[in-house]
């Protein structure tokens, strides 16, 4: 699939998903800014991301914003998010909501444990 068409599908699932969430979580999580790669870059991975990571939040939490230089984002790896739906645009937007849902919960305070409860693993 081409990456516009990836960006597109992507866009409108977050924008799905940001719709059904309660509205304080929905403002909040509408002012955190979400970007597109193909893949990890390598600085990223010099950093210790491995290539076929789905997707990445970096910055300060939710609770401790205005704490740090760098702004809060989520990288979403639209090529790995792909390969790993095995080209099957339904399961890639299962995905891209599953992952952008994780990465979300890592902006408001939650750990691998508490999203692997929630199953957002």
């Amino acid at each position: 699939m081409n990456w516009e068409k990836l960006c597109e599908l992507a866009l409108a699932e977050i924008e799905a998903t940001l719709a059904a969430l309660p509205k304080p979580l929905r403002e909040q999580a509408q002012q955190l800014p979400v970007t597109f790669e193909r893949v990890p870059n390598a600085g990223l991975q010099a950093d210790g991301i491995e290539p076929d990571t789905l997707g990445l939040f970096t910055g300060a939490e939710f609770a401790d914003a205005g704490a740090t230089v760098l702004p809060s984002q989520i990288i979403l790896f639209l090529e790995n998010l792909w390969e790993f739906a095995e080209g099957d645009e339904t399961v890639f937007r299962e995905e891209i909501r599953t992952t952008f849902l994780h990465e979300l919960g890592h902006f408001f305070g939650l750990d691998e444990n508490d999203l692997w409860e929630r199953e957002l693993d």
